[in-house]
């Protein structure tokens, strides 16, 4: 015995054994947090390799200061795993290398740092300080790793990673996290730079016509101008307004006795109100939102989809409008490069584009300007644009109700329960009040100018505002207390869809299941316009069925049809099925399957659309 401890002491007390083992518990401890991941034999044989093969490579080359290259490495590590970690609390997905090169302009991840963190964080960074007195040990006592050994180590390592890369991109690229999870994190980075330079998502080389989609839908075709809302608001001025953080849960509700949304319960009374509509963005969170409204094709979902049209014309809704006698203008009181809509804009084909550099930086809140000075600066427009076009086309997308939703003392309106105050969901609640404010008042500003009754105005939330890590304990309470429920992924998810305009509507409600992709359909079914190139959505007045795929938010392969949710197997947790009308879960049956391959076939036409998009000069 005494002779086998002699024997492997020197190799367990080998300094290049102990930085392996080291790295080895960092490893271990991303896969439990990241992915619940405990099969120590499976973090070794997928994830670890990798990671252990790049630190080979800094001991072996970089020679004369060894141990601040193991120290600078590991440093990196831990504020990648860190990064990743943070990510994944918040967007509830893993990030690919593009979203963590997009991080400086993730405003919703960087405003709400301090709510993701955790008290075990801390622990990510405690091996650098084990390897301080561990390099000045060795140093004192000179001794070196061995190049012979490290240089088979790495060999070693290297050719277990390159086995399980290769074997990676055997697998089927749906849902990012889970795929990571079984691959190993750095093979998934590997198989997504391969996707985005040689191919788009489920890009293939389907084939479908509308008239394919909507029996996939579950639906009969039927030409847009033979529905019955086709050209009810002909040669009408649009003005679309998508607001920041909206979800559905606020409209008609009351906290405290007070209305949260009081001028948009107050337009629904003219309006027709979808409340049934699912947002469907990827990655590009707003600027996918945008994507989905101007072109009713689905967001790409591992990157914005800005950044694989990379600014080239697309057929968009600003260009159809264009064709039929419109100027089309857009605000957003942001920097343009954010989500890079510095590309995205140029693409989409607007006349006139307007972000901070054109939008006074006046009264601002978070990240710019206050909606109440977007919503002037919009109306003081209208004039110049009146004198070179008959008809108009406004896209205003409002900013001040963005996450953590901190809004000065004296433009909270509500008046809120003491437990409400300073949570997450109070402040949410407080700057949704303010938005829907300055919603009404700009709308009584087309009122005054005799603008609402030849106009048709959508209104619609961009995406979910209440989710992840930021939603503590307390915020759970507060929405039980709420909505008389459970916080649940239809709460979550469903965005109001508001047409509105005067003489138009009168005031009902359609609950046809609906997402984002449906809304340039809709909108062109009402203006009696058709549009010269392949839409995946479908105008909502018309059709009673529907099958939403959805991205990045949820596990690829998820979807959403007229009475089921279904969240496919993710990184962390099981397949689940839903019914829509309790959010109870239910069992699968063949259906189940057979929506999984309509709602993939829809969203692969959708990817081949893109793709072709994506290949023109």
């Amino acid at each position: 015995m005494k002779l086998f401890i002699k024997k492997v002491k020197p190799i367990l007390l080998h300094p290049t054994t102990l930085i392996l083992t080291l790295l080895f518990l960092k490893v271990i401890a991303f896969r439990v947090v990241v992915f619940h991941n405990k099969s120590v034999f499976h973090i070794a044989l997928i994830e670890f390799p990798l990671w252990a093969f790049l630190l080979s490579l800094i001991v072996l080359f970089v020679k004369k200061r060894t141990w601040t290259g193991i120290f600078v490495f590991n440093t990196i590590l831990s504020v990648l795993f860190i990064a990743i970690i943070y990510y994944t609390r918040y967007f509830s997905t893993i990030p690919s290398y593009y979203d963590l090169q997009q991080l400086y302009q993730s405003n919703s991840v960087g405003g709400t740092v301090g709510l993701l963190s955790k008290p075990y964080d801390f622990l990510f960074f405690l091996d650098l300080l084990l390897i301080l007195p561990i390099a000045y040990y060795y140093n004192a006592k000179k001794i070196k790793s061995s190049a012979k050994v490290t240089r088979q180590l790495a060999i070693l390592f290297g050719s277990i990673g390159l086995i399980t890369t290769l074997l990676a991109f055997r697998q089927p690229l749906i849902d990012v996290s889970y795929f990571a999870k079984e691959n190993g994190y750095l093979q998934s980075q590997a198989v997504q730079v391969f996707t985005r330079s040689f191919g788009i998502a489920l890009a293939s080389d389907v084939n479908l016509s509308e008239q394919d989609v909507e029996k996939l839908k579950g639906n009969d075709y039927v030409p847009a101008n033979k529905h019955n809302s086709y050209g009810i608001a002909k040669d009408r001025h649009v003005f679309v307004i998508q607001v920041e953080s909206l979800q559905g849960f606020v409209i008609n509700r009351k906290v405290n006795g007070q209305e949260i949304t009081p001028y948009l319960n107050a337009l629904l009374k003219d309006s027709t109100y979808f409340d049934n509509v699912y947002q469907q963005i990827g990655a590009g969170n707003t600027s996918d939102a945008e994507w989905l409204m101007h072109t009713s094709i689905y967001p790409e979902g591992m990157d914005p989809t800005v950044n694989v049209i990379n600014g080239k014309p697309v057929p968009s809704l600003p260009r159809t409008l264009q064709r039929n006698g419109y100027g089309t203008a857009t605000y957003h009181a942001d920097d343009i490069t954010y989500w890079n809509r510095e590309k995205l804009y140029p693409a989409l084909g607007f006349d006139y584009v307007y972000t901070n550099k054109e939008i006074p930086a006046e009264q601002e809140i978070g990240f710019g300007p206050a909606d109440e000075v977007l919503f002037d600066f919009a109306a003081k427009q209208l004039p110049m644009q009146f004198k070179k076009h008959e008809k108009i086309y406004s896209n205003i997308i409002t900013l001040t109700s963005h996450t953590p939703f901190e809004m000065p003392e004296d433009l909270q309106y509500l008046v809120l329960p003491d437990s409400y105050d300073s949570t997450y969901v109070g402040n949410y609640l407080q700057s949704v009040r303010y938005t829907d404010e300055q919603i009404g008042i700009f709308i009584d500003t087309l009122k005054e100018a005799g603008l609402y009754d030849n106009s048709l105005i959508l209104v619609y939330g961009d995406h979910s505002g209440v989710h992840g890590a930021p939603v503590t304990k307390d915020d759970e309470a507060i929405l039980l207390d709420l909505l008389d429920h459970p916080y649940n992924l239809q709460d979550r998810f469903i965005v109001p869809v508001i047409f509105s305009g005067g003489g138009l509507f009168s005031g009902e409600t359609i609950s046809h299941l609906g997402g984002q992709i449906d809304l340039m359909p809709t909108l062109l079914n009402l203006l009696g316009i058709e549009h010269d190139a392949q839409m995946i959505g479908h105008d909502l007045f018309h059709y009673e069925n529907n099958l939403l795929g959805m991205r990045y938010h949820l596990p690829g392969s998820s979807f959403i049809n007229d009475d089921t949710l279904y969240v496919a197997p993710s990184a962390k947790l099981p397949a689940i099925l839903y019914n829509l009308e309790t959010m109870k879960e239910k069992s699968r049956t063949n259906k189940t399957q057979q929506s999984i391959d309509n709602a993939l076939k829809i969203m692969q036409q959708s990817d081949q659309i893109l793709k072709s998009y994506s290949n023109r000069k």
